[in-house]
């Protein structure tokens, strides 16, 4: 998959993921998907944001999620 919507620069955002070139992270804007916000909400309060925007940064955290291993902590059940 081609991810033409998020770039990576160092001059912007500490070369961190964002869209677009905009100093908006793509980190950001799945923090706020994850705290219930709706696309519409997200779309309100930042007009310069697309909905292909939301979809590619969906696409993206599931590649990346894919490709990563993380340690999670073992689940004691009490007794």
């Amino acid at each position: 998959m081609a991810f033409v919507r998020i770039t990576m620069d160092p001059a912007v955002c500490t070369g961190r993921a964002c869209i677009r070139g905009l100093r908006f992270p793509v980190a950001r804007l799945l923090s706020l998907l994850a705290a219930g916000e709706t696309r519409e909400s997200i779309l309100n309060d930042y007009p310069y944001l697309e909905r292909e925007d939301i979809d590619e940064a969906l696409g993206y955290a599931a590649l990346l999620a894919e490709d990563t291993v993380v340690e999670l902590p073992s689940i004691v059940q009490a007794k």
